[in-house]
């Protein structure tokens, strides 16, 4: 006997169980789905903060445990929904290779972007450099204030911001001002053909020896390196630490121009001599 109607359709008691059987079906998959999906990102949220606390006490790069940290998040992410699919009877093969494909497509359109985040996979990974190092790259010198995914950012001595691809870091030369304890600082002071080169080396080491900072090992070394033109040059190379080298460069500097103007030593001026010649005809 026919007892029930959905929509005007007249359905029999066993069709209707049967819609019922599937809807209670169906529900509890759409359930068991949700509690993958929620049980699924509390866990990878966990995994992330144990993976963290793990690396800090490992005392791991902070770049490093950033990066590791929120790759692994994500993965765990993507491992949970395609999990919640097949709870649903989602045919996750195809999905997959769907994916697969976009990725291929979304790579392709992106290739500078991949370089550059290969490339930040590999600063993180062979760290030539870490965060609040002084170094030169790409024609750029400041202190690395932040080594990201797919740029280095840089504040220069002025306190500009500067962001390098990452790419265009890895592919050239990069020199790590701070990667040393110790620096040698290389200056030139010059002085006229007529002052007694003894005494000049006297006044340099004196004035050396009054600036706080410079090292005492390895010893300044003090030796006439030119005869130039104008001057008899000297090659002055003090040794500090590497964070005190912008000071020390300029004090040594300072220290030996009041040097040489005490003792009367004379920093001479780019000389030509000129000779003029007279010519008479017949």
């Amino acid at each position: 006997m026919i007892t029930n109607s959905i929509a005007g359709i007249e359905l029999s008691p066993e069709t209707v169980e049967s819609i019922h059987a599937v809807a209670i079906k169906f529900g509890m998959k759409v359930i068991a789905a949700l509690a993958v999906l929620i049980i699924g990102f509390w866990i990878s949220k966990q995994v992330k903060r144990v993976l963290c606390k793990l690396m800090e006490r490992h005392k791991a790069d902070p770049v490093l445990i950033s990066f590791t940290s929120v790759l692994a998040h994500m993965a765990l992410k993507v491992f949970v929904i395609v999990a919640a699919l097949g709870v649903l009877d989602v045919p996750t093969t195809s999905l997959i290779a769907m994916l697969g494909a976009a990725g291929l497509a979304i790579g392709l359109a992106l290739q500078g972007s991949l370089s550059n985040f290969a490339a930040g996979v590999l600063l993180i990974v062979f760290k030539p450099f870490t965060l609040g190092d002084i170094v030169t790259a790409s024609s750029v010198s400041g202190k690395v204030r932040e080594i990201g995914i797919l740029t280095t950012s840089l504040d220069t001595f002025d306190n500009k911001r500067v962001i390098i691809p990452n790419a265009k870091l890895m592919s050239e030369n990069i020199i790590t001002h701070t990667a040393n304890h110790t620096r040698r600082v290389d200056l030139v002071a010059g002085i006229s053909y007529e002052d007694d080169i003894d005494k000049a080396r006297a006044a340099i080491r004196a004035a050396i020896a009054e600036v706080p900072g410079v090292l005492k090992t390895p010893a300044p070394e003090i030796f006439v390196s030119e005869m130039a033109d104008s001057s008899v040059n000297f090659s002055v190379r003090p040794w500090c630490k590497s964070t005190d080298y912008l000071k020390i460069y300029f004090g040594v500097t300072e220290a030996i121009k009041k040097r040489f103007d005490a003792e009367g030593i004379t920093i001479p001026f780019p000389q030509r001599d000129v000779h003029m010649y007279e010519h008479k005809e017949g």
